[in-house]
């Protein structure tokens, strides 16, 4: 892939010296698992979310007609 950003980005590259290279293709490999990291949670978060408001929207129903009580952290 020889996109414009891919180009400016290896030209970039080019013009440090090759210990400094080492340092910002390390901080590129953790940037680039970050970001994949917070696709994979949006992708995971976004199959879930209609799951998660149902269950929001029943801790509200049963909040209103009094089925519920609060936790007892020491019961845990």
């Amino acid at each position: 892939m020889n996109s414009a950003a891919t180009v400016t980005m290896i030209k970039l590259f080019e013009t440090l010296p090759e210990n400094l290279q080492e340092r910002v293709l390390e901080h590129m490999r953790e940037y680039i698992n970050d970001m994949e990291d917070e696709r994979k949670w949006n992708l995971s978060f976004s199959k879930t979310q209609n799951s998660l408001a149902a269950a929001a929207q029943q801790a509200r129903k049963e909040i209103s007609e009094g089925k519920s009580k609060p936790m007892d952290i020491k019961q845990l």
